[in-house]
């Protein structure tokens, strides 16, 4: 195995794959970093590209847009409220508080240590345990992600601020949303209303532009000069962490890194999933959780470690099973097989100087990453010192140009638009948006499993407390909907 990886390390750092892992991180982070663009765009636009290269050039590229990508994320989310991937629409909670207080600088930098600590321990991980972790993943069925997609919504109770109720409600109305379409188990229609359009869903990409972005440009539209004003003039001087404030917020990095891992791990389960289960872990272990929400740094670390530690070890299925674990670990298994290579066992056995150059370099790739952070740090925090209102067109424009590009139909713009003045109206009735979200993305998967695994057992709802896994996430949920009625009732008093 140590040969194999120093055989990869001399095919990771030769003069192609440092270009191609460089540029690879800098795109994705500009492509992460405007809205509505997204990883999975990334990765598909330069998919043409890489098929003239060397194979674990190309694949290093991919990974690099990744990577940076999904970190690239934080950016608009901590600067403007903007999350540019899915994944950072939970930093946009503490995030965006940050930057009104004038700490942009202090929440970025938190975001790229704990993106690139996440990445590095998922890395290491794909490496050295791949296959150990593939094989468990193996045990997991429709009940064990049914348990596991129950747990996730328990979190709704921890991003819905100062009312758990109205929280409820809204995770409630994500859930409802999500089925709209065609009935994955049956095909009949769901709140289609004979609209071909809605047969395959309400998009998650403008659903989510719509209530953080463009809801967000309304609400600031009468006030916005003074509002920005306001939050540049507390830039702080000191743009870097302090050791205490790194110190204090490192047990949620490492706890966070290691719940994206394995979340990662999982097919299907995804950096959103991992990013909502990492904030609400470090908010209930938190020596400080009345801050969360409010302007944490530990509400910004745990998303981005938490969802960073997803890019590596969604790849630890595809490589040795042969099932993707992302959407863009999907479109990579494609790149692979466009070159003639089947993931699986054979891939380790035949082309192991690839993979394991491929997986060396996920190591140098995050390296990479938190160089160019540090460099262009100042550059992201300058960003909110342009004109208000100037900032604020070129971000609807993105908003909108974005969106449209995922499926290049002007559909898509009426779902932003619809969900932009919905958003607006929650948002005055101070109605948490974050558990939309996440009923949104759980809610699919709730329903899906849950089906298929009655269909298994016939109707019998024993099935999920018959299997160890799905028991243990199912004593997560109830432990998470305890310490969540404790915590609301120490609020209350």
């Amino acid at each position: 195995m140590f040969a194999n990886i120093l055989i990869g390390l001399q095919n990771a750092i030769t003069l192609p794959a440092l270009i191609a892992m460089n540029f690879g991180v800098f795109f994705g982070i500009v492509i992460g970093a405007l809205p509505g663009l997204g990883v999975a765009m990334g990765v598909t636009v330069m998919l043409p590209f890489v098929f003239g290269m060397e194979t674990n050039v190309g694949l290093l590229l991919l990974l690099g847009i990744y990577c940076g990508g999904t970190y690239g994320g934080s950016i608009t989310a901590i600067l403007i409220k903007t999350p540019g991937t899915e994944a950072a629409a939970v930093t946009v909670i503490d995030g965006y508080e940050l930057t009104k207080q004038g700490k942009s600088g202090k929440a970025l930098d938190m975001a790229l240590i704990a993106s690139t600590i996440g990445g590095l321990i998922s890395a290491f991980t794909l490496l050295f345990f791949a296959p150990l972790l593939a094989h468990q993943v193996l045990r997991f069925g429709p009940p064990e992600f049914f348990s596991l997609g129950l747990f996730g919504l328990t979190i709704i109770a921890s991003v819905s601020g100062k009312s758990v109720l109205k929280g409820l409600l809204m995770g409630i109305l994500g859930v409802t949303l999500s089925t709209v379409g065609v009935d994955m188990i049956s095909g009949g229609q769901r709140f289609t209303f004979d609209i071909v359009f809605l047969y395959g869903g309400l998009g998650l990409v403008p659903s989510i532009i719509g209530l953080f972005s463009v809801a967000e440009i309304l609400l600031k539209s009468h006030t916005l000069s003074t509002a920005k004003a306001q939050a540049v003039s507390k830039l702080d001087s000191k743009m870097g962490l302090t050791r205490a404030e790194f110190k204090e917020s490192l047990p949620a990095i490492l706890r966070s890194s290691v719940i994206g891992t394995v979340i990662g791990a999982i097919p299907a389960a995804g950096a959103v999933i991992a990013s909502f289960i990492s904030y609400s872990d470090a908010k209930r272990r938190s020596k400080h959780p009345e801050l969360f929400g409010h302007g944490s740094l530990e509400g910004v670390a745990a998303p981005e470690a938490g969802n960073n530690a997803v890019t590596a070890s969604c790849m630890i299925p595809m490589f040795t099973l042969g099932i993707p674990g992302s959407v863009v670990a999907a479109i990579i298994l494609g790149a692979l097989m466009m070159n003639g290579l089947i993931p699986g066992p054979g891939l380790f056995r035949d082309h192991a100087p690839m993979v394991y150059s491929v997986m060396v370099g996920m190591i140098i790739i995050n390296i990479f990453m938190f160089l160019q952070g540090k460099l262009l740090l100042r550059t992201f925090v300058s960003f909110t010192k342009v004109l208000p209102s100037l900032l604020m067109v070129l971000v609807l424009l993105m908003c909108l140009v974005g969106t449209f590009a995922v499926n290049n139909t002007l559909l898509d713009l009426i779902v932003l638009i619809v969900f932009a003045l919905f958003g607006y109206v929650l948002n005055k009735l101070e109605f948490p948006l974050p558990p939309v979200v996440l009923g949104m993305v759980l809610g699919p998967l709730v329903e899906k499993t849950l089906r298929q695994s009655l269909l298994i057992s016939d109707g019998d709802f024993s099935i999920f407390v018959t299997r160890p896994i799905s028991i243990v996430f199912l004593l997560m949920t109830v432990l998470s909907v305890f310490f969540a009625i404790r915590r609301q009732r120490k609020l209350s008093k």
